[in-house]
């Protein structure tokens, strides 16, 4: 190794145990140039991660925050049903999932031979990418780019290199992605995102149906696949609202403790509404398993069948009363809300009008950061809590000890590898080859403990997924579940945490 290359390798060495391992000053003296090959750099380095403290757990009932938010100003709770309310058993996937099989089989008149393709609640995530042209279900980060090694024909893999020859990039363009703000659903863009719960059972069903296609050598057209799939899962739903309300508890989980934070807020003075797609008599059948008969009591406002993201964006569709004891609508004109009616309908700037909530004495809880949460935070100022499920399984991965060793040798390793990657010597690459594959493995390894085929919900290898750049975006806050808040008063203060930017992280740790 010639002396410039020492030097270098001193100096830059010197600086990465000092920043990034907080080794003591002191015993900086003992590393000397003719001990600083690149394997002693490694050697210290993994012995120096083998020492260091694990991270603190993190608290999977936690309630995180985005943006500060403070519950002092806070007057009115509102709510979504689905997944914010109502937390569902791994039944109901399954029952999303065989009703859509039944409609492509009885009304599509799809080969029965499908139904050997069984639901695997294991094979999607929320949050990925379906390209409605070309067939693919992929993972995209907060930049637009593809992560390489999640993108899956039906439930097949697509190589790399396939990926690379389709896209002609690893970076998506935003007008591919994106609807142009448009809510409607004719979307603009080519690809659409699983954004809630419902539709994982229902991407599932897809790629189980392209998957017998491709193994069949059966000719399909990708697009007219996703709209027979879309339109089969949607008109499940009427028989789904059905059969869960007749059989509440086999689908919904009691979800304990939001009654009695219903009472606090009550006691509080605290105004509350819900606002949901679903009908009156599946709502009422799963509040009243979660919460009581009496559950209406806590509502000043309850509207249902709402259609959102329309509820939020239109400006001329009328509130109408909801009759409960004749199942049907009443067509005379909402002047006044009145609680124990039953709504349906509407637009929020009438329920603006006839309440006077306004901006940031709004909270509103759901589980969509698209339809539940966009619309009101960007346009109407509402402070917003998304209620995450997937947390609970995500925090407890990044509990457990074995991630926690992983993930702070794959920052170490890398920061070596960054360090030393300007050596000219052909052994020097041939080292550098070798940990390089080892930091590729470690990716792996920790991708796929959260998901075998497409990693965590809310990061890539290495930056935050798309999902949780507009989860960042429109929550102030966000949780696994609303009875999370128990364990804070309706004074508190939720402060978000000061992160470290790339050119900060410096002067952090100096």
């Amino acid at each position: 190794m010639n002396s410039r290359l020492r030097k270098r390798l001193f100096f830059e060495v010197r600086r990465f145990v000092h920043d990034i391992i907080y080794v003591d000053t002191r015993n900086l003296a003992q590393l000397t140039p003719e001990y600083l090959s690149l394997n002693d750099a490694y050697l210290r380095t993994k012995k120096k991660c083998e020492s260091k403290k694990l991270p603190l757990d993190v608290n999977p009932k936690g309630v995180f925050a985005c943006n500060e938010l403070d519950l002092k100003e806070v007057n009115v709770y509102g709510f979504d049903y689905d997944y914010t309310l109502a937390v569902y058993k791994a039944s109901m996937d399954s029952l999303l999932y065989n009703l859509g099989l039944d409609g492509l089989i009885n009304k599509f008149k799809y080969p029965p031979g499908i139904r050997e393709m069984k639901f695997d609640p294991n094979f999607a995530i929320r949050g990925l990418h379906y390209d409605i042209e070309k067939g693919l279900l992929m993972k995209l980060d907060s930049f637009l780019q593809i992560q390489l090694g999640t993108v899956y024909r039906g439930l097949s893999p697509v190589p790399d290199v396939e990926v690379l020859k389709l896209y002609k990039n690893k970076t998506v363009p935003l007008a591919y992605v994106e609807n142009h703000g448009k809510t409607s659903q004719y979307f603009s863009s080519k690809m659409i995102q699983l954004a809630d719960l419902f539709s994982v059972p229902e991407m599932c069903l897809l790629c189980n149906v392209a998957e017998y296609f491709e193994r069949s050598q059966i000719d399909y057209h990708p697009e007219i696949l996703f709209r027979d799939v879309k339109t089969s899962v949607g008109s499940g739903h009427p028989k789904m609202h059905n059969i869960v309300q007749h059989n509440v508890t086999e689908y919904l989980e009691q979800n304990p403790g939001i009654r009695e934070w219903f009472e606090r807020l009550y006691a509080a003075g605290k105004q509350l509404f819900l606002i949901t797609n679903s009908p009156y008599q599946f709502v009422n059948a799963g509040m009243g398993h979660m919460v009581g008969a009496d559950w209406e009591k806590f509502f000043d406002l309850i509207i249902v069948q709402a259609r959102k993201p329309l509820f939020f964006t239109d400006e001329s569709r009328p509130l109408r009363i909801y009759d409960k004891v004749q199942n049907t609508h009443v067509w005379d004109k909402v002047t006044q809300i009145k609680k124990g009616v039953i709504y349906y309908e509407g637009t929020l700037n009438q329920l603006q009008e006839l309440t006077g909530w306004r901006g940031n004495e709004v909270l509103y809880f759901g589980d969509h950061p698209y339809s539940d949460l966009a619309d009101v935070t960007l346009e109407h100022g509402w402070r917003t809590g998304a209620i995450i499920q997937e947390l609970t399984h995500e925090i407890d991965t990044l509990n457990h000890t074995d991630f926690k060793k992983n993930c702070n040798w794959l920052q170490m390793l890398t920061q070596l590898i960054e360090e030393c990657q300007e050596v000219d010597e052909a052994d020097a690459k041939i080292t550098l080859g070798t940990w390089t594959m080892e930091r590729d493995k470690i990716r792996q390894d920790i991708k796929k403990v959260f998901n075998p085929q497409f990693g965590s919900v809310f990061r890539t290898y290495h930056n935050p997924t798309y999902f949780s750049r507009r989860l960042f975006r429109f929550a102030d806050v966000y949780t696994s579940n609303l009875t999370n808040l128990l364990h804070f008063s309706e004074q508190h203060v939720f402060y978000p945490r000061r992160g470290v930017m790339p050119h900060e992280y410096s002067s952090y740790f100096v």
